[in-house]
């Protein structure tokens, strides 16, 4: 067999071209005489001209060309290749991909025998095979021609070109090609006589590998009339171009004898993309034709584009003016509203219409009418013949498209675009619409005298101050908006400080509904007393609730009470409502999504960390809610941008995607310039631990009987079986009694990698009088932490779903005030809202699928307020599923620039042997 392209390498290679082309040769020697590995081949004596330019006789081994292109494209790849070998390769390489792309022509050899040959070839590639043939090396062709008293090289596109042509002539003929065609002309490996055959073939190489092309010339009269003119390329020469009309009359330098004939078949086919064309075949010289008035519209009307995609370039006058364009135009006949809220919040249109333009300058009325009225494809105006395009005279006939809503029309004029007839078209918006799309365009500008309220007990810091420059911006149009900072940068005093500053005004004064977790109802009155004392707060939560006195101040209610008081919150009078944590009615079919619609409000408010969790319906959720009919209908929404972004990858329906949300959404990070320089490092470290015996005998058990079940399942049971099985691999990482459902008085030390690190780093933590929180996804994991770090005499306190309200805040003050140095969370309980900045150490004793929850778990103690660094500490199985999984979290962390997957949901999805390499255990043993 042949050398591979390392064993090879440093050797050069010269072709040796032979009639039928299939039967010819690659030559392959080692300039410093070594001798070559190659297995097969005819060892010979060369004559070739080495650098010097001397002929040298050289030993090299000769391969048939079929044997040699796979050993050439290999070293086309390797390092230290010859350049002759390295330019072979890529000659073979240029060779199989035209054969793939079906470019073989039949041909008769100088010799008479069957043949194939590359071709046609377009434009592009001949200027590759050019380009290729200018780059040969010298030693690429270093067998000097045969027969001659000089010694000549091969000219190098000669040469190349009898190469591309002996790889294309051995493709076709398989050992089966024969019997299946039943004849042996152009299938049998053999040599076949075939001189009767060249006239044929001759014609057939004339009609399809043109040594010409052509393209039509349009040319208008002083009278009006249009005339189309035949010009021929040369192929060889593109920039060789005449007239059809020399080239018939006399031998044009450039083009051969056969350029009539080719010229003739090219108009041939054109005439099959456009009919009219065939008129030309009529004459005896095929070089001009007169065009009717429908000929030129139907040219401009679709034509022209086929015969472009057909390799026909069409070029116009250039006294003919084609500046018209149509785009889409907002206007409104009533001019500005003079209310925006009541005009936003109301059911007034405005008209979405064609606008005609010459460059960016719209046609007047008259000249629409002209323009719709004309019956010729060209009309004159301003001073200049144009030519018209027959869509361009019926956009100006229709002018309105539709009448659109207010929310639509700001939605176009953001984006710049909008879809009509499935394609996007530019949009113009009126003067009042564009001035107010450039006020909210920029959500983070700070150019609005705002200050910080009257009766606010704060100083506000620069990003907060316009944050409430922004909300208040919003809210007084009429147009609702989502705080989306980061944990801890104080969206809870940005929101008072807004309720303060409407309270200045009558149309905007009123009270605020928040709506929030249960565990956030403590800090949010807490919140209030401090930085806006005097403000009245109350509480629509618990068995005795009332609105009764409720006409100004803060409401807190729960998303729980929401659910089940919804009509007495929604017959209420707001001036306000605010959604925290507002990732909570991410799902917009939930109970608790449906009834936040029902609630009415002059201004909404969304607040969260993470407006983006799994997918981007969650962010229609929450700004269809702030500002309804912005995203327009889910199913749209999904099709339109959903399914592009996150399927598709489409990077230009992102961008558009983004004008159109940022001015809703102000997202600050802490690790943005100039947010939160007060706030200390944080170091974040994945702890990998191994795995206990006891612990790998489970975990590969389950795993056999599981894998078991699920290959053998039907789909429906498939998806619950890999739940169950993902999350009892997570449970014995854990530690083998959480997974057994062990009772209470169970060993629980020596058994679990993860509890004795725990223990290691909670001894350091405690040594130093710090202060950790510890997440948890599982109750049940964290009732086995609690009783095994009491067992220690460790202080601990367990904060979880079913924690009620008065004792998690009693749990939060304790806490703070250090009586407790080690506070266990349930993840989903507590990620959220709590303020714990006592702990400087936060351990995530097991990992969450969304590595967005875990950030916010994080920032519960790395928050404004927290004055040390720092530490974080993901703890990881070895070898097992954690591992994988936090591979594919780490890419994860940056939620708006990217979509997240499904979780456990997206990997139920996975085949069996993806899932079976996904649980597979790898190590891991102490």
């Amino acid at each position: 067999m042949l050398g591979t392209g390392h064993e090879l390498a440093g050797c050069a290679v010269v072709f040796q071209p032979a009639d039928p082309p299939r039967r010819s040769r690659v030559a392959f020697w080692h300039p410093t005489g070594d001798p070559l590995p190659l297995g097969v081949g005819e060892h010979v004596e060369l004559n070739l001209v080495v650098e010097t330019g001397e002929l040298r006789s050289v030993r090299a081994v000769e391969v048939p060309v079929a044997d040699a292109v796979p050993v050439l494209g290999r070293l086309r790849r390797t390092a230290g290749s010859h350049p002759s070998a390295a330019f072979w390769g890529a000659a073979s390489l240029v060779a199989l991909q035209l054969v793939a792309r079906g470019k073989l022509l039949p041909g008769v050899s100088p010799d008479g025998h069957d043949a194939w040959r590359v071709g046609p070839l377009d434009p592009g590639d001949i200027t590759r095979v050019l380009e290729l043939a200018e780059s040969m090396p010298p030693s690429a062709r270093a067998l000097p021609l045969a027969g001659l008293d000089e010694v000549r090289l091969p000219v190098a596109e000669e040469l190349l070109r009898q190469f591309l042509d002996a790889v294309a002539d051995g493709m076709p003929r398989s050992p089966g090609a024969a019997k299946m065609h039943q004849t042996n002309l152009f299938a049998a490996a053999a040599p076949q006589r075939a001189d009767r055959l060249r006239t044929w073939a001759d014609e057939v190489s004339a009609g399809l590998d043109s040594g010409v092309r052509i393209s039509l010339r349009v040319e208008l009269s002083e009278a009006q009339t249009f005339s189309a003119v035949v010009q021929l390329h040369s192929l060889k020469d593109p920039t060789l171009v005449s007239d059809a009309y020399d080239v018939w009359s006399s031998d044009v330098p450039g083009f051969g004898p056969r350029a009539r004939l080719d010229a003739t078949l090219a108009i041939r086919r054109a005439a099959r993309v456009w009919p009219a064309l065939a008129r030309l075949l009529d004459s005896a010289v095929p070089d001009r034709m007169e065009l009717a008035d429908e000929e030129v519209a139907d040219l401009l009307a679709g034509s022209a584009q086929r015969l472009t995609a057909a390799g026909i370039d069409l070029h116009w006058p250039k006294s003919l003016g084609r500046a018209l364009t149509a785009r889409a135009a907002i206007t409104s006949a009533d001019g500005p509203p003079s209310s925006l809220p009541s005009f936003f919040q109301g059911d007034r249109t405005l008209d979405f219409s064609w606008q005609v333009a010459v460059g960016d300058d719209p046609l007047t009325e008259a000249e629409l009418d002209q323009l719709a009225e004309a019956t010729r494809p060209v009309v004159r105006l301003r001073d200049q013949w144009m030519l018209i395009d027959p869509e361009l005279a019926r956009k100006a006939r229709e002018r309105i498209l539709k009448p659109v809503t207010a929310i639509d029309a700001l939605g176009a004029a953001l984006t710049g675009t909008a879809e009509v007839d499935g394609q996007q078209i530019t949009v113009t918006p009126t003067k009042w619409l564009e001035e107010l799309r450039a006020r909210i365009a920029d959500p983070d500008r700070a150019d609005e005298p705002i200050e910080a309220p009257p009766g606010l007990q704060a100083t506000l810091r620069d990003y907060q101050l316009r944050a409430l420059r922004w909300l208040s911006r919003m809210t007084s149009l009429g147009l609702g908006g989502c705080l989306a900072d980061d944990m801890g940068l104080g969206k809870t005093i940005t929101l008072i400080s807004l309720h303060l500053h409407r309270q200045q005004s009558a149309e905007t004064a009123g009270p605020t509904l928040v709506v929030c977790p249960a565990s956030l109802l403590g800090n949010w009155e807490r919140e209030v007393q401090r930085f806006a004392p005097g403000t009245p707060v109350r509480r629509f939560h618990g068995t005795s609730r009332s609105l009764d006195d409720a006409q100004d101040g803060f409401v807190l209610t729960t998303y729980g009470t929401l659910r089940r008081d919804a009509v007495r919150l929604a017959a209420h009078p707001w001036a306000l409502v605010v959604a925290d944590e507002a990732q909570h009615v991410k799902n917009p079919s939930s109970s608790t999504a449906k009834a936040l619609r029902t609630v009415p409000a002059k201004a909404r408010v969304a607040l969260t960390g993470t407006p983006v969790e799994n997918n981007l319906s969650e962010l229609w959720a929450v700004l269809d809610w702030t500002t309804p009919g912005l995203l327009g209908r889910l199913g749209t929404f999904r099709n339109q941008w959903a399914t592009p972004i996150e399927a598709d990858k489409d990077e230009e329906v992102a961008a558009r995607l983004a004008k159109l949300v940022r001015p809703f959404l102000l997202r600050r990070k802490k690790s943005d310039p100039g947010i939160a320089p007060e706030l200390p490092p944080k170091t974040e470290t994945d702890q990998p631990v191994s795995l206990t015996r006891e612990q790998v005998v489970l975990y590969e058990a389950t795993v056999r009987e599981l894998m078991d079940e699920v290959r053998a399942s039907d789909r429906m049971a498939r998806r619950g079986l890999i739940v169950k099985l993902l999350t009892g691999l997570k449970q014995i990482c854990n530690h083998p009694a959480q997974y057994l459902k062990e009772p209470e008085d169970a060993r629980l030390t020596g058994r679990s990698g993860k509890l004795e690190l725990l223990d290691e780093l909670l001894e350091t933590i405690l040594a130093e009088d710090g202060a950790v929180l510890v997440f948890t996804q599982y109750v049940a994991m964290a009732r086995l932490l609690e009783r095994h770090l009491t067992s220690r005499g460790i202080g601990a306190q367990l904060l979880h779903g079913g924690t009620p309200v008065p004792q998690r805040e009693q749990m939060v003050d304790r806490f703070q005030a250090g009586e407790v140095p080690v506070f266990l969370l349930s993840l989903k309980a507590a990620g959220t809202g709590l303020n714990l900045t006592r702990a400087e150490h936060v351990v995530h004793y097991d990992r969450w699928w969304n590595p967005a929850v875990e950030d916010q778990a994080t920032d519960r103690a790395y928050r404004i307020g927290q004055t040390r660094p720092v530490q974080v500490h993901r703890l990881i199985a070895e070898g097992t599923i954690e591992d994988r999984i936090a591979g594919m979290l780490a890419a994860k962390r940056e939620l708006a620039d990217a979509v997240l997957s499904g979780g456990e949901a997206a990997l139920t999805e996975l085949s069996d042997a993806e899932l079976a390499d996904l649980v597979e255990l790898r190590g891991g043993l102490r």
